[in-house]
């Protein structure tokens, strides 16, 4: 998992208001490094997900970082790629990165966004 010091692209829903929490929250535990973070809310733009290779109904649930390479991690791939290059959260990036854990987290993962999603009648 590419970790470099480029920038990093993150797909977000923007429309989701735990998730602007969450990048604003991120932005502010990343200090000098939030500046190597490129948001990008997923927000009416199914034509340029597509021609980036993601699925716009995946981009709503889950979160999608492009690397320095250009590849596209999903999902926990995604946040650890994210947290990893933030001194801060980089134990919490490995912690999730764990055989043991990452199982269950990414069943919380999933079954949280699509509860968000169905109540905000968008899945």
């Amino acid at each position: 998992m590419a970790t470099g010091r480029g920038p990093l692209t993150v797909y977000y829903d923007g429309a989701c208001p735990r998730c602007v929490r969450d990048r604003a929250r991120y932005e502010r535990l990343a200090g000098e490094h939030a500046a190597d973070t490129c948001w990008v809310d997923i927000s009416g733009r199914d034509d340029e997900l597509r021609r980036r290779g993601i699925d716009p109904h995946a981009a709503l649930r889950e979160l999608h970082v492009a690397d320095t390479d250009g590849r596209v991690h999903r999902e926990l791939d995604a946040y650890i790629v994210l947290m990893a290059r933030t001194p801060r959260l980089r134990p919490l990036a490995w912690l999730i990165g764990l055989p043991v854990i990452r199982p269950l987290l990414s069943w919380l993962y999933r079954t949280a966004v699509l509860h968000r999603l169905r109540a905000s009648g968008r899945l």
